[in-house]
């Protein structure tokens, strides 16, 4: 019997606020332990919450980015749990009256395109932060950091639509890049400013019941997002076979060894115990707010790439990762608007900027690259004062690394293209008289040995001759 899973995604991200969703409390990363914290934040007696307005907009905006109705009544509730890490002993968030509903999200996996709907958004409150270390003495010792209790989280709850490890990936990716469009969160998933709790199950192909779904808690990785569902979909399906049952129960995810753990057994709402905080009276959002934070949203990335593939000409993929980083697609259309080729720019950034980032563990924000560099570059490309191969082999590289403008790293290596076509002819001729049997065989129809000969000329120069010329040059030569 075939198996398919099913799995819905809870993403917690943490909003880009300056101070906390119910106290004015710093919201800043890496500072000491337990510094960031006031009586509201970590729940002593007689404490008043006030919501951060800036939260509420932050949620509105990313609900009317994902296509969700915006709720003009919410509310927030007491979600009752007892933990290390949550000082009142329970939490603040919202339960039956979310502030964002019915929504989705477009994927394309293996160029099909997916809409994933999205259940819900809803505001809360972040626990703190357990560490657990071991002592040299032999002991081990746990403590809690408070800073993060009270960081106003938005979880953004899927539809059970995903059913592939992949598509999660992909939908996390997709959710990912529009919130840093927006401004909300960061995305950064190494300080948890993104992760997410995974439900699974799986079921025979066919059926339309689900199956008895587990939740993997707390992933921090697209990679670490595809590996758990992977192992989580085959350890349920290698279970039914054996004659056993899946239990409904909370697994954490283990990097290390690459497997899931049971951790407890899953709660369901009425174990919360939820009721309407006391201490919040209900949200009433009027439609004009609403309305003028619409008109604020930025150009999303579908909506960005469908433009780059029309009004530039670039393919659908090239487009798409332009537009996964904000700041990537900014550039590349700051330096075609001042005049770059905007083919030439894109297939830089694509091969030559990512796999320099790739190679050096940089962001694209710490690049010294100026767009304008890009734009110039493209220019010296066009009017052949500079070969592509040199511009993108040695230029691009050298700026990448020094900051420098094109035009002064041209003037310092001595690297002007050749372009005199006496020169270019002596040069040839050079190569020809130092590879006559490669010149028989080229006569004889192995005609794929141009390349060969162009190589030979571009090294002989140090990849200064235009290879336009070049060929031609080559090409009459060898066939007269």
């Amino acid at each position: 019997m075939n198996y398919e899973a099913v799995i819905g995604l809870e993403v917690h991200a943490h909003m880009l606020t300056e101070t906390k969703i119910f106290c004015g409390c710093s919201t800043t990363f890496g500072s000491e332990p337990n510094t960031q914290t006031c009586p509201v934040c970590i729940g002593m007696p007689g404490v008043l919450p006030v919501l951060n307005r800036k939260a509420l907009e932050y949620s509105i905006k990313t609900g009317l980015a994902t296509d969700c109705t915006i709720s003009l009544f919410s509310r927030f509730a007491r979600k009752n749990y007892f933990y290390p890490d949550l000082p009142k002993g329970y939490q603040i968030s919202q339960y039956e009256l979310p502030i964002c509903e019915h929504g989705y999200i477009e994927i394309v996996v293996d160029g099909t395109t997916k809409k994933i709907g999205i259940t819900r958004i809803h505001m809360e409150e972040d626990a703190g932060k357990n560490i657990h270390e071991s002592a040299s003495s032999g002991g081990s010792y746990s403590f809690v950091d408070l800073n993060r209790a009270g960081v106003p989280l938005m979880e953004i709850v899927s539809e059970p639509d995903i059913r592939s490890p992949r598509e999660a990936a992909e939908y996390m990716k997709k959710l990912r890049t529009i919130l840093r469009y927006l401004g909300v969160c960061d995305g950064n998933m190494e300080q948890g400013s993104l992760r997410c709790d995974a439900n699974v199950s799986v079921r025979p192909v066919g059926q339309k019941e689900f199956g008895t779904r587990a939740e993997v808690k707390n992933i921090n990785s697209f990679r670490f997002v595809e590996k758990a569902l992977e192992y989580e979909i085959k350890r349920q399906i290698k279970l039914i076979k054996g004659g056993g049952k899946v239990i409904q129960e909370t697994r954490l995810w283990d990097s290390n060894r690459g497997v899931t753990e049971s951790m407890r057994g899953k709660e369901e709402a009425h174990d919360y115990r939820y009721f309407p905080d006391p201490d919040l009276v209900p949200l009433v959002v009027e439609q004009r707010w609403i309305d003028e934070i619409r008109s604020s949203l930025p150009e999303l990335p579908d909506t960005k790439r469908e433009r780059f593939v029309s009004e530039y000409g670039l393919p659908e993929s090239d487009a798409d990762l332009l537009v996964s980083e904000k700041p990537v697609a900014e550039s590349f259309e700051e330096a075609v608007q001042q005049g770059g080729n905007p083919k030439t720019i894109c297939s830089w950034i694509l091969t030559g900027i990512f796999g320099y980032l790739n190679q050096h563990g940089k962001d694209f924000s710490e690049l010294p690259i100026k767009p304008i560099h890009l734009t110039n570059l493209s220019k010296l490309v066009d009017t052949a004062v500079v070969s592509g191969t040199m511009a993108k082999s040695t230029i691009l590289f050298e700026m990448l690394t020094t900051g420098k403008p094109p035009e002064v790293i041209i003037k310092e290596k001595g690297l002007v293209q050749i372009s005199d076509s006496s020169e270019l002819e002596k040069a040839v001729d050079d190569v020809i008289a130092k590879h006559l049997k490669e010149v028989e065989r080229f006569r004889a129809g192995d005609e794929k040995l141009i390349g060969f000969f162009v190589g030979q000329v571009m090294k002989l120069t140090k990849g200064k001759a235009n290879p336009q010329m070049v060929n031609e040059l080559l090409k009459n030569k060898l066939s007269s």
